[in-house]
């Protein structure tokens, strides 16, 4: 194994391009090129993955982690590990996971973005959870708590041209709220479409991409909302929607954490969210966030008004908010702790797993 000073990682990305997990993981790799580690990336050859490891001179491989030809790929894997020789090999979330040759010769760590089960992660040495719950689960289900550690995402972004609303026929006047968020059932666009057919005098701005995209274009014009709610699809921009919003939504069914909150306390933008699993561990409901109930249409509505009602509270919210930005999510906080546990996880490699 090479010195640690000279920390080289092999990212292993499978997954979609529009989802947010994935969005971090390109944002993590830009970090630790900031902070001097040495990377390889195995992924899928996505335009604006593609174009950003090119700018920093990041060796980018691509791979299509199809099924049907999954013994090729795993075998180009573990010919490229071969070949880069790196430190640690880092695979994102499950499907990368089971991509993972076994007999690779250096660590593995594999990171759960939520409850996953660990059948796919059979060639990984440690394992990483981004929420202290998730951590709990992986431990109790591996066995192997002492090799499991926590890696929040970071709430961080870039800096972004700034947009307008007229770019998206949305009204001046009208406070603003934002959706980032796959359009996906288990994110309860639904249910934010409905209480935004109470809320006549707020206008919403829904960025993302994903299945039920037209779905719920349809549900908006049937509700009469093409006026105040515009779909923006896939965007890289969020600090500049974040700029532009008043109030930040998160009305997840189901949510292991949702990077979007620690994106909205960074830029300084209240958060309304339900009591899904990441939120509860961190939100706490009324101090730097406002929690309500899984697909209640009536309290969503309701605290979404109470931001725009109660300006003390919005104040408070949004305080409270970057202080657990800059205490559990900041860039650099989560970047440090990360290199670190890669350092921790090299120097383990030789400690026999607890049978």
């Amino acid at each position: 194994m090479k010195m640690q000073d000279s920390l080289c990682v092999c990212h292993i990305i499978a997954g979609a391009r529009a989802g947010g997990a994935e969005t971090f993981c390109l944002d993590m790799v830009k970090s630790l090129h900031e902070s001097g580690v040495r990377q390889v990336v195995v992924a899928r050859p996505y335009p604006h993955l593609v174009e950003a490891l090119e700018a920093r001179g990041i060796k980018f491989y691509p791979l299509g982690f199809k099924r049907w030809r999954k013994f090729l790929d795993t075998r180009r894997i573990k010919k490229i590990i071969a070949r880069e020789q790196p430190d640690l090999v880092h695979a994102w979330m499950s499907r990368a996971s089971s991509f993972i040759p076994s007999g690779l010769g250096v660590p593995v760590l594999g990171w759960f973005g939520g409850y996953y089960k660990l059948k796919n992660y059979a060639n990984c040495d440690f394992y990483m959870g981004v929420t202290r719950d998730v951590v709990r689960h992986i431990g109790e289900a591996s066995g192997a708590p002492d090799r499991t550690y926590l890696g929040h995402t970071f709430g961080s972004l870039e800096k972004a041209p700034a947009v307008k609303r007229k770019e998206f026929g949305l009204p001046e006047k009208k406070p603003l709220v934002l959706l980032l968020s796959r359009m996906h059932r288990k994110k309860g666009v639904d249910v934010l479409l409905e209480a935004a057919s109470q809320l006549p005098d707020m206008v919403f701005l829904l960025a993302g991409d994903g299945p039920e995209l037209a779905k719920y274009k349809a549900q908006s014009a049937r509700l009469g909302l093409e006026d105040r709610v515009h779909f923006a699809g896939w965007r890289n921009d969020r600090a500049a929607l974040l700029a532009l919003a008043d109030i930040c939504v998160l009305p997840s069914r189901y949510e292991p954490f949702g990077t979007v909150i620690a994106e909205a306390w960074f830029a300084g933008v209240p958060l309304v969210a339900t009591r899904a699993a990441g939120a509860v561990q961190y939100v706490s409901h009324g101090k730097n966030g406002l929690l309500s109930d899984i697909d209640d249409v009536e309290a969503l509505a309701h605290h979404l008004h109470l931001l725009t009602a109660v300006p003390k509270l919005k104040k408070r919210l949004v305080r409270e908010g970057k202080k657990t930005y800059e205490e559990l999510f900041e860039r650099g906080v989560v970047t440090a702790q990360l290199i670190k546990n890669y350092h921790d996880m090299c120097a383990r490699y030789a400690t026999p797993k607890k049978q």
